[in-house]
C-alpha cells in the first residue's frame, strides 16, 4: 500500500451513518477479481466474491468493531468502509505476523500503514493505528477531489479507497482506476466488501 505524508481535510455532505465522504450503496463496484477471489479458492469472481471473504473475517472483525466505529465517529467516516479495508489489507488480522506486519515487511496492522512512508501509531489493533490508517484514507480523499475537480462525491470516494492501494498517481480515469492496483480490482472490492458490513451493522 503506498502513502504519502500529505493530510488533507475533505468534508462533503455528512449524513448520519455514512460519514462525510460519500454513501458506500452508491458507490458502484464490479467486486472482486477472480485473481483476488482465488486466494479463497472460490470457483467465482465480483461482488459475490467479495461478500464471501467478507464473511469469512466477519467474525474476527467483530473484535475491533467497537474501535472501527469510534475511529469513524470521530473521524466522520463510514465504519464500514474501514472494515472494508482491514478486510481486504489483512483478512481483519489473519494475514499479519506476531509484529503486526504483512507479507511485505513495511505494512504495518489492520490497515497496512506503510512505515516507509508513515511514523507507524499505535499498536497492529489498536484505535490510534486504525485513526492513523482512515487519516490516510481521508487525506487520499482530498487528493483525489483536487486531481479530479469534475468527478461526484462517490466517484472521488472510489477513487480515495484506490489510492490507498496505489497512490493518488496511479488514479488515472475513473473506468480503469483500478489496473495496476493489487489484483486490479482493489477499489471495487473495497466498496463491495464494505457494503457486505454496512449490511451486516457496520
Amino acid at each position: 500500500m503506498l502513502k504519502t505524508f500529505a493530510f488533507l481535510l475533505f468534508v462533503g455532505t455528512c449524513s448520519a451513518g455514512n460519514g462525510c465522504y460519500g454513501n458506500i450503496y452508491n458507490t458502484d463496484t464490479t467486486g472482486a477479481s477472480c485473481t483476488t477471489a482465488s486466494q479463497d479458492s472460490l470457483g467465482y469472481c465480483g461482488i459475490s466474491a467479495s461478500r464471501t471473504m467478507a464473511q469469512t473475517d466477519l467474525s474476527r472483525m467483530n473484535n475491533y468493531k467497537s474501535k472501527i466505529e469510534q475511529a469513524g465517529q470521530q473521524l466522520c467516516m463510514d465504519p464500514a468502509v474501514i472494515a472494508g479495508i482491514i478486510s481486504r489489507e489483512t483478512r481483519a488480522g489473519a494475514a499479519m505476523n506476531s509484529n503486526g506486519y504483512g507479507s511485505d515487511g513495511h505494512g504495518y496492522g489492520l490497515m497496512q500503514v506503510d512505515d516507509r512512508y508513515h511514523t507507524i501509531e499505535g499498536s497492529p489493533t489498536s484505535l490510534d493505528h486504525i485513526l492513523q490508517g482512515t487519516g490516510i484514507l481521508i487525506d487520499f480523499i482530498g487528493q483525489i477531489d483536487q486531481k479530479f475537480p469534475s468527478w461526484s462525491q462517490n466517484m472521488v470516494y472510489k477513487g480515495g479507497i484506490c489510492a490507498y492501494n496505489i497512490g493518488v498517481g496511479g488514479v488515472q480515469t475513473y473506468p480503469n482506476m483500478d489496473v495496476g492496483t493489487t489484483g486490479d480490482d482493489y477499489s471495487s472490492d473495497v466498496v463491495a466488501r464494505a457494503q457486505f458490513y454496512k449490511d451486516n451493522g457496520y
